[in-house]
């Protein structure tokens, strides 16, 4: 028995005519009828009385119109439904990535895509950013988001941000009289800087470079602490533009550029290389690469 065997049936018994059923079905009226004698062996039942010209169903054969069209419809469902998936993505997506990318350039990610596609499940886990590595190789999550250089050949890494890092100060602090700075005139106050990781390492290497000695005062491992202490002027912090634009345009903090030193942060978006993308995932990184301010590229391993 199969669909096209019902679909006969149903036309045979709507049109009371093996005739006008093959015309509907664009078939032959021997291969309607031997559709319909197949389908009687397979149900071990008559289904139509055929008397001279007139074609009526059988008790069993009223019986089966009902569940035939039942089935029908329920495959036509079916259809549609993987049609409208293919449409509309569904299913979940679980990204890894730190703090402050979970608190500055996620959220509208986010937002744009739930509103294109709402019956995606999107979660966060926050991890720092070797984590988030391991958390993509192991599969634990879908996505990752972090920053270059990441030489991984199991990876595919898809830019999506370019960002850098920014002098952060009390807002009046002497540093703001101008929009840049050079990094001698940072460094003759005190300093507060994250407690580890990459863009402590990019500090500690640009003072190195001048050759200047800072005083710390504080290593924070809160981007958010970091930001708060410096609003307090209890020293001079560095931090990511896209970190401190909320702040800065509230009057909160002071941001000022280095004229003489850059630290360019690559924030990328990271994903085994052997994984298959659901179009759930394809509509991720498409927002991913549009919402956050870099133009679409091809992905590089």
């Amino acid at each position: 028995m199969d669909f096209e065997q019902l679909k006969a049936f149903v036309e045979v018994a709507r049109n009371a005519s093996f005739s006008r059923a093959a015309e509907k079905l664009f078939r032959t009226q021997p291969a309607i009828s031997s559709q319909i004698r197949s389908l009687e062996e397979d149900v071990g039942a008559r289904l139509f009385h055929r008397t001279g010209g007139r074609v009526t169903l059988t008790s069993g054969g009223r019986l089966f119109l009902e569940y035939a069209e039942e089935t029908l419809q329920a495959r036509r469902n079916i259809v549609r439904a993987l049609a409208e998936m293919a449409r509309t993505p569904g299913g979940q997506l679980v990204v890894s990535a730190n703090e402050a990318t979970c608190l500055y350039v996620l959220p509208q990610v986010f937002a744009q895509f739930k509103r294109k596609h709402p019956r995606v499940s999107v979660s966060i886990a926050r991890h720092e950013r070797s984590r988030t590595i391991e958390a993509v190789l192991a599969q634990e999550v879908d996505f990752g988001v972090t920053t270059q250089p990441i030489n991984d050949p199991r990876l595919t890494i898809v830019p999506v941000h370019k960002d850098e890092i920014v002098v952060i100060t009390a807002v009046g602090h002497p540093l703001t009289v101008k929009p840049t700075t050079p990094l001698a005139n940072v460094a003759d106050y005190p300093l507060i800087l994250p407690k580890q990781g990459r863009t402590r390492d990019a500090i500690d290497q640009m003072f190195f470079l001048r050759q200047l000695k800072p005083e710390i005062s504080m290593e924070l491992e809160s981007n958010e602490l970091i930001k708060r202490f410096a609003a307090a002027d209890v020293g001079v912090g560095f931090l990511a533009r896209s970190n401190t634009q909320t702040e800065f345009a509230a009057g909160l903090l002071g941001v000022v550029e280095l004229e003489d030193m850059h630290i360019a942060r690559d924030m990328v978006l990271v994903y085994r290389q052997d994984k298959s993308l659901s179009r759930a995932a394809q509509a991720f990184i498409e927002i991913m690469q549009t919402s956050v301010g870099m133009p679409r590229s091809a992905a590089v391993s």
